[in-house]
């Protein structure tokens, strides 16, 4: 899955080693799992290089997709040519 961290969200994911994410549209740090019971488990973290963009390799306890879904990208994308 995609999400936005900021530095709360950031500080929060190392200290809990639950992936948290920040809300632009709520305005407020989620945990991910909170309401659905599917958490993310921090195994590693790295930083692309210009440092701007962080990759989370973590472990589900559950489907990562709201819909129930292994992954958020089970749809292929097929251009209309």
């Amino acid at each position: 899955m995609v999400g936005w961290m900021n530095a709360i969200a950031l500080e929060k994911t190392l200290d809990t080693g639950l992936i948290t994410f920040w809300s632009r549209s709520r305005k407020k740090l989620w945990t991910k799992g909170e309401s659905s019971g599917n958490h993310l488990f921090l195994q590693k973290l790295f930083v692309d290089c210009d440092q701007n963009s962080l990759l989370c390799l973590a472990k589900p306890s559950g489907p990562t997709c709201h819909t129930g879904n292994t992954s958020c990208f089970f749809t292929e994308f097929k251009p209309q040519h």
